[in-house]
């Protein structure tokens, strides 16, 4: 393939920090507010016009159980709790009948709280500011390269956390990594107006029905409402299959293959729901939900076996209840994995439910993800965040929602923190000193 030749030239530096975070998704947020808050001077890159990524560019507006299984154990806090009690005095926050099993949120406010949480804690901001590449001195990442309205820049950094999504930063340096064959299909959301007028109307049953005519591949999505928005809901309808979402390419695909489902499933609205019915589409995701692409790898692989085993780690950062939930990119439809050993399968009008392992006496109510799985080898001042964190394609399936990215998002910037102030690695740190400094801060350490 031809290729032009770029002249060298001197990059300007636009920043120096202890601590530079690339990803402003919730995840990069909680990580830059967490070091900022224990006293380093923090940088926070975001490519979005606003932080909470999927969360708010891409319209999710799900958080779920802070509790275990059992509803009598809290083993999620931090910062997640925190933006949610934030955002309940604005009336921007609803949870489910029992309270404590998931929590509905306006993202538009959302994205105004994040900028409050960067702000308060001093950390400094760059927005519509895209990581072009990794600068490497002596053997040691020593700054990143950035592009935004500016021009070009380097942001000189002592530690760094890769909270792309993708783990771009980690790729670059030439960490391996695992990109699964079959990965989790990703989804373009949308708010619609009017859709709680069509009483009665099965919206599963009519894409089911008619889903060949209108060329959507595979009818299993979700809906719920907005708080205080009871005339808006949200759609979570659409899948992407195949795509591969860290290729440029395949990316420019996705997105308007998802924008197109949204029009299809409002147009078998339009032709086959109640008469008289009108539906509009307030919004589209800025970008689409992206559930699966690199996984980094790291010190250690967490396994679907330590998920649903609910197996105890010494470095644990992390507590989830959420089910392995694999939207299955193979074949139609989407597996549960239950922490009681139950399994359900649905697909396209099909339901089937059984065990993955015999009943017993006891069953974990919880399980946990290690900071080995947050740490490539190789590079002594780099943490990975999010989900392109180590796990098997079953532990990704549980731990992929954002109440545990979250986690792992606070767990890296104080690691950071932690390895800054003692001049270690990150992999060297003391588990134990971690943990403390966690739990110190408002996280659930267990």
């Amino acid at each position: 393939m031809d290729a032009i030749h770029e002249t060298a030239r001197n990059t300007r530096v636009i920043a120096e920090a202890d601590i530079c975070v690339l990803g402003g998704s919730a995840t990069g947020v909680f990580a830059a507010v967490r070091a900022a808050r224990l006293g380093a001077r923090v940088v926070l890159v975001e490519k979005q016009n606003c932080f909470g990524g999927v969360a708010t560019s891409g319209l999710v507006n799900i958080w779920h159980s802070l509790f275990d299984t059992e509803f009598k154990r809290q083993i999620i806090a931090g910062l997640t709790l925190e933006t949610i009690e934030r955002l309940r005095k604005r009336g921007a926050v609803d949870t489910t009948e029992n309270d404590v099993d998931a929590f509905r949120l306006n993202t538009e406010e959302l994205k105004i709280e994040l900028d409050e949480l960067v702000t308060e804690a001093k950390v400094k901001p760059y927005l519509h500011t895209f990581y072009v590449a990794p600068h490497v001195e002596a053997g040691r990442l020593a700054a990143v390269i950035v592009e935004n309205k500016s021009g070009r820049g380097a942001i000189r950094a002592k530690y760094f956390i890769d909270a792309t999504g993708d783990g771009d930063l980690c790729t670059h340096l030439g960490i391996p990594h695992v990109l699964p064959p079959h990965r989790q299909p990703s989804t373009t959301c949308a708010k619609l107006y009017g859709f709680h007028t069509l009483r009665g109307f099965d919206l599963n049953r009519a894409i089911l029905d008619h889903k060949d005519e209108f060329g959507i591949p595979d009818p299993a999505g979700w809906r719920t409402y907005i708080p205080g928005i009871p005339e808006v809901s949200f759609h979570a309808e659409t899948k992407a299959y195949g795509a591969n979402c860290a290729d440029a390419d395949e990316l420019t695909a996705a997105e308007i293959e998802g924008r197109r489902q949204v029009r299809a499933i409002m147009d078998i609205v339009r032709k086959y729901g109640p008469p008289g019915s009108k539906i509009a589409l307030v919004a589209l995701s800025s970008y689409i939900g992206i559930r699966e692409t690199r996984h980094i790898r790291c010190s250690y692989r967490l396994t679907e076996e330590d998920v649903l085993t609910g197996r105890r780690f010494e470095d644990a950062i992390a507590n989830g209840t959420y089910r392995v939930d694999i939207h299955h990119d193979d074949k139609p439809g989407i597996t549960f994995r239950y922490l009681d050993g139950r399994e359900l399968y649905f697909g396209t009008g099909h339901r089937q439910e059984g065990r993955w392992r015999p009943e017993t006496p006891e069953n974990p109510t919880f399980y946990q993800i290690p900071f080995r799985s947050m740490v490539p080898q190789g590079w002594n001042n780099l943490i990975v965040a999010g989900r392109a964190i180590d796990a098997d394609r079953g532990a990704f399936g549980a731990i992929r929602v954002m109440v545990n990215t979250n986690q792992t998002g606070e767990a890296a910037g104080v690691a950071a923190y932690l390895a800054l102030a003692s001049g270690k690695s990150v992999a060297e740190l003391d588990p134990a000193e971690l943990r403390r400094l966690l739990a110190a801060g408002g996280s659930v350490v267990l």
